[in-house]
């Protein structure tokens, strides 16, 4: 329950309409419990011989209450349930806004399942407790105070035995909540692992395909499933008890009533009257009675899924901007600088690079090359700050990186990653994306740089096309010179192209580096590449090995060191000899 109190700050939000909500409440069971009482006074005037339009008058009376009870009904639902679907879009909105936030880090061990089921399930539990357990709670508390304070003006000891069963209903429910409680918990992980299983199967079916693994993928579904749907039965099983347990107890409360409210009427103690009215202010606490172990039942998933939200809305954002910040800069020129720096990706783990030192200048075209899992990757991820380096200082334009506004810095950057990511959109939006305008001369342009256009001319809608899930109606290639476009669209002030021709035949690469040079005058260029004629003409070549830069200089000059890159140079060269004979 205190997980739950995390949602005050939504409830100060909309708290006007929350107090309205709960005004209609009042008015809504004030008027329900008139209906008794114009019964009760009818039915002791029929036994007086009232005339018939005495009786009409009472008639209207209870049809007027029951009008005004429907009317203010609808209203609390017009303003407490709306309200709670407010505050989940509230809730949504900030949880979204959050993870957006998150660093590179945190998805790297959060599967995207479990976001997903945090997104979905999670929201949607929290929000049945802000919208109808909070309309119920209000709305049974204050029917009971109202119902039990008529029944004690009717007969005090006779309210005394009716609630006599109560405390034994408060140790049930209290006994059953906390199982549900554990229970749930245990059902949303199980869901989370689910959703991360089907998510894995979509996102890799062209995998599950080509290695036949259809049935295999079918079974494991199908064990995860019959997980999810055993420990919901388990709840389920709980949870049927609430009802039986209610409605036995509230069959006492009635056995009670009719017993000893008969001897009562009997010896004159009370009118028949009374006694109808008794029992149906008894019959109107059987809904909440009822109710009560809804909302606890509500209550206990609410508090087990905020904590695993709190969990995700109390993660630290770990790169933003801070203190060091200044805002005073809008634009970069494109210097980087390196000095002694480390990093890692845990403190558990060893060192991913070791004492980077280097210097690009503005306009030059550096270059990183090394064998796979030497840190070429992680060290341009430190550039734009999808990670913030261990040890050591990083400077652009002279100003250590952490004094860059953090948007400023990443819409200087153009990094077209080594992973391709298209999203399931039209080819030009694709490539506008990282833009605020719907420009097609630059589309044309920068697609003419990326060697796409000549692509696009065989594409059914040009531009406009719409392409698939992470763009899978695209070529390797396609997709690589897509990124490309896309990058440099936002006319960055450093490009960084990691590994982005792997995918591109040879000649096609040339015609692209070409057109780069000329694209690339006064801006900063890091080129990450296992090819040697994709490097040979950088102004800085710097080659990687187990973390740290083992050599660098321009090209002659690394061929003439006769070391890692020069051995990669003639292995390459021997490659396309072999090529060319076959």
């Amino acid at each position: 329950m205190d997980k739950l109190s995390y949602l005050n700050k939504y409830f100060l939000r909309y708290k006007k309409k929350l107090a309205l909500g709960f005004a209609f409440i009042l008015i809504s069971n004030a008027a329900q419990v008139f209906i008794p009482i114009f019964l009760r006074d009818g039915i002791d005037a029929i036994q007086k011989q009232v005339s018939y339009e005495k009786l009409f008058e009472y008639g209207l009376y209870i049809l007027i209450a029951a009008i005004i009870a429907g009317i203010f009904r609808y209203l609390i639902r017009q303003t407490i349930i709306v309200v709670s679907r407010e505050i989940e879009y509230d809730l949504r909105q900030d949880f979204w806004s959050h993870i957006q936030k998150l660093s590179h880090r945190y998805f790297q061990n959060t599967s995207t399942g479990n976001i997903m089921a945090h997104a979905t399930n999670d929201i949607s539990a929290v929000r049945m407790y802000v919208g109808p357990a909070v309309m119920y709670s209000v709305d049974t508390v204050s029917k009971f105070v109202i119902i039990i304070a008529i029944m004690v003006t009717i007969s005090p000891l006779l309210t005394f035995y009716t609630l006599v069963p109560l405390p034994l209903l408060s140790f049930f429910v209290y006994q059953l909540s906390k199982r549900i409680h554990k229970k749930f918990m245990l059902i949303q992980e199980s869901f989370s692992d689910l959703t991360t299983k089907a998510q894995e199967n979509f996102a890799g079916i062209r995998v599950i395909k080509s290695y036949i693994r259809e049935d295999g993928e079918i079974e494991a579904f199908t064990k995860q499933s019959e997980d999810y749907l055993k420990k919901t039965m388990d709840k389920v099983k709980i949870q049927a008890l609430f009802q039986p347990i209610l409605y036995t107890i509230a069959g006492i409360s009635i056995i009670i009533v009719v017993w000893i409210g008969g001897s009562m009427v009997i010896d004159n103690k009370l009118t028949l009257g009374d006694i109808t009215a008794f029992v149906l202010f008894l019959g109107m606490l059987i809904w909440p009675m009822i109710a009560f172990g809804w909302i606890l039942n509500i209550i206990q998933q609410a508090s087990a899924s905020m904590k695993r939200l709190i969990k995700i809305l109390n993660e630290e954002i770990e790169i933003t901007d801070s203190k060091l910040t200044r805002y005073s800069i809008n634009s970069i020129r494109g210097k980087i600088e390196f000095k002694n720096v480390s990093f890692r990706y845990k403190d558990s783990l060893p060192n991913v690079l070791e004492g980077i030192n280097l210097v690009i200048e503005p306009g030059e075209t550096a270059a990183v090359i090394g064998k796979t899992g030497s840190g070429k990757t992680t060290l341009i991820n430190l550039i734009p700050r999808l990670f913030d380096r261990t040890e050591g200082e990083i400077f652009i334009d002279g100003n250590p990186i952490e004094t860059l506004p953090l948007n400023v810095l990443r819409r200087n950057v153009g990094l077209v990653p080594q992973e391709t990511f298209l999203f399931s959109d039209t080819l030009k939006n694709n490539i506008l994306y990282g833009t605020q305008n719907d420009n097609n001369e630059l589309v044309n342009t920068v697609a003419d740089i990326a060697q796409l256009n000549k692509d696009v001319e065989d594409f059914p809608n040009g531009y406009e096309t719409m392409l698939g899930e992470r763009g899978i109606t695209l070529s390797g290639g396609q997709k690589q010179r897509s990124c490309l476009a896309r990058a440099l669209a936002v006319d960055p002030k450093i490009l960084i192209l990691d590994d982005s021709f792997s995918s591109v035949d040879t000649n096609t690469e040339e015609e692209i580096l070409k057109r780069l040079k000329e694209f690339m005058k006064e801006r900063t260029s890091i080129i990450i590449s296992h090819r040697i004629s994709t490097v040979k003409e950088a102004d800085k070549i710097f080659v990687l090995h187990e973390g740290k830069i083992i050599e660098q200089g321009k090209h002659e000059e690394l061929v003439a060191l006769g070391g890692i890159y020069a051995d990669l140079h003639y292995k390459q060269l021997l490659e396309e000899e072999l090529k060319e004979l076959n």
